[in-house]
């Protein structure tokens, strides 16, 4: 492996333009090739980050001796044959969540990382925050004590981007449950210790997507897409092996008066509770009957998330430390959003166990 990691991004479009800051400011790592479908777009890319090594084949790319790292920021339903892809080629793969639509998609993905031997992340950004990471230390230190109940939400209001990328489950393989509740999810169980789930039962639709004048808000004059068969809205009441529940929302297009995104999490222990994204703790001392409400001091990010995610990426790789987001966590997630379609089509409660 050379001094400094090289980097091969697949899918130069979109979310890649939050990655680029984290490989720019990384130590360990370098953006030296890109592979895009759309060879204008990719010409486009890569005048702009002085890339020259440039593949519409994804092939090449993974037949890039030189490349150590592949960074995958395609549509949802492309994520596991090229995060497999770039493992059997011996590079170390970074991919944008969901790491794949379903279970056993992640399933294969982690038998294809074991062989290979080399380290497989989500990006779920939400982690690198300053506020989730102190957050997660305050928790580990047992001040919320056993948690037993939560309940997180991720809404928007007219929230959607109006591409089939993101509105036809041949890309995207589902809607606003796959697409943001995958976020609030991730975070919650990372911060609840990952319990691992049991049963489900879970709802989903599309009350408002095909009501006429149907809009995105961030681009209400850009035509609704001719297809839209993902749902609009999904809510869930998952059990865990702790005995812990979790209440979950998440919308594009919900009637909620909120001005953007309105994603919050709660954690209910039988010592305290604590709030996302406030970083507010709340305890009570039962001998004084006093209540106390306390908020963490979180100093300014210096890196964006998204760009943070990828250095601690590389910085991993370089040290011989596991995964900053293990596969196995992003198998729970989906296994819980998998089993809210499974449990909305059976109309019941599902086991996942």
């Amino acid at each position: 492996m050379s001094t400094t990691l090289k980097v091969g991004v697949v899918g130069v479009g979109g979310i890649a333009r939050t990655h680029m800051p984290g490989w720019a400011a990384s130590e360990d790592a370098e953006v030296v090739a890109g592979s895009d479908v759309v060879e204008p777009a990719l010409k486009e890319w890569g005048a702009m980050h002085g890339i020259s090594r440039l593949y519409t084949d994804v092939k090449d790319l993974f037949a890039d001796p030189d490349i150590d790292i592949i960074d995958v920021c395609t549509p949802n339903m492309y994520h596991r044959d090229l995060s497999i892809g770039g493992l059997e080629a011996g590079k170390h793969v970074i991919c944008e969540k969901p790491l794949a639509p379903t279970p056993d998609d992640i399933r294969a993905m982690m038998t294809a990382r074991d062989k290979a031997g080399k380290l497989l992340m989500t990006a779920q950004h939400f982690r690198f925050s300053g506020l989730s990471q102190a957050m997660k230390t305050e928790i580990e230190t047992g001040t919320l004590g056993n948690i037993y109940h939560g309940r997180s939400w991720m809404l928007r209001r007219n929230g959607f981007v109006p591409s089939p990328t993101f509105v036809e489950k041949k890309h995207s393989g589902g809607g606003p449950c796959i697409d943001i509740g995958v976020h609030v999810l991730d975070l919650t169980l990372w911060l609840m210790g990952n319990p691992e789930p049991v049963a489900i039962t879970g709802v989903s639709g599309a009350p408002l997507a095909h009501l006429p004048g149907q809009f995105a808000a961030w681009r209400p004059s850009a035509p609704m897409p001719d297809i839209w068969d993902v749902e609009d809205y999904a809510v869930a009441f998952v059990r865990f092996d702790t005995g812990a529940t979790l209440v979950l929302e998440t919308s594009w297009l919900l009637h909620h008066d909120i001005d953007g995104e309105d994603m919050q999490i709660w954690l209910y222990g039988d010592k305290g509770g604590c709030h996302y994204p406030e970083g507010k703790f709340l305890s009570t001392n039962y001998e004084t009957k006093q209540m106390y409400t306390r908020t963490l001091k979180i100093t300014r990010d210096q890196l964006e998330p998204h760009a943070q995610e990828v250095v601690e990426f590389a910085r991993a790789i370089k040290n011989g430390e596991p995964s900053p987001v293990p596969s196995e966590h992003s198998l729970q997630v989906l296994t819980i959003l998998d089993g809210i379609y499974r449990s909305q089509a059976a109309g019941k409660e599902i086991s996942l166990v």
